[in-house]
């Protein structure tokens, strides 16, 4: 992964070019063209922190919710069981560091809806557990188990940013809230029965929260271009109310489909 140390780089070689390729031998005008890529880096850091500072004053959907704000389901809908998670599986697919953030994130999401249903987690927990050694992430402390991957608190950025992962962060995050999409437009009456106004127009802030850092850190990391692809037909979701939520994902339900199918494959 590039980080966003590499930034300076990037922009080192763009200048580098429009000078023709010409070395300079001054050294005045070397700090100068430093000074001004440490402006350029510590500018979009910046931009970046803000933006995952908004997104941590969020709070986490219904769909993933516990106690009062998540969504409860009866006996008798429990007793139909979702065949539209992952299989734990897939886990043994993800090569890269990349996929393997991905697919620990979407796991982690689809383990809480087993959970919903009662169903076995023997194997999401085996398959977590594997991707969570995999990826031997130290910033996973913040957290109480990998099993909350999908949080996407202020802590976490914190501590993935310390650990030089921020890229990754976002991995997470748009993974999670994708897969998260894909679950609500698979029986929508239920999983948005839990949201109110403010819960839907979350779901809008976020992908605008997304599309912008990830649209930034793509320029210098190739393994966030998917990412970036991805979620980008999201757009389409600018709902400010329940009512249109349901509406608009109902509506963009193959964006969606293939969104996740693009960060999962």
């Amino acid at each position: 992964m590039k980080k966003l140390s590499m930034i300076a780089v990037a922009v080192a070689a763009l200048a580098f070019t429009a000078c023709g390729g010409k070395k300079s031998a001054e050294p005045v005008e070397e700090t100068t063209k430093s000074f001004e890529q440490e402006q350029v880096e510590a500018s979009i850091k910046l931009h970046i922190d803000s933006l995952a500072s908004a997104l941590g004053e969020l709070k986490q959907l219904p769909i993933v919710q516990d106690g009062e704000d998540g969504i409860k389901l009866t006996d008798e809908e429990k007793q139909v069981k979702p065949d539209y998670l992952l299989d734990p599986a897939i886990a043994e697919n993800a090569t890269t560091l990349a996929e393997k953030y991905r697919v620990l994130s979407a796991l982690t999401v689809d383990k809480k809806i087993a959970s919903m249903y009662d169903m076995p987690t023997d194997e999401f927990d085996k398959a977590i557990n594997k991707l969570a050694a995999d990826v031997n992430d130290p910033s996973f402390k913040v957290l109480d188990n990998a099993t909350d991957v999908y949080e996407t608190s202020q802590a976490l950025y914190d501590a993935m940013n310390e650990n030089g992962r921020i890229n990754f962060f976002w991995q997470l995050v748009a993974t999670s809230l994708v897969e998260q999409l894909y679950v609500i437009s698979q029986n929508s009456d239920k999983f948005l029965s839990s949201f109110d106004d403010d819960a839907a127009s979350n779901i809008t802030f976020r992908i605008v929260l997304l599309t912008d850092a990830v649209a930034r850190l793509a320029e210098y990391d190739e393994e966030i271009v998917p990412v970036a692809k991805a979620i980008e037909p999201l757009m389409v979701l600018n709902a400010i109310s329940v009512d249109q939520l349901k509406a608009q994902v109902a509506e963009a339900k193959e964006e969606i489909d293939a969104a996740r199918n693009a960060l999962l494959k």
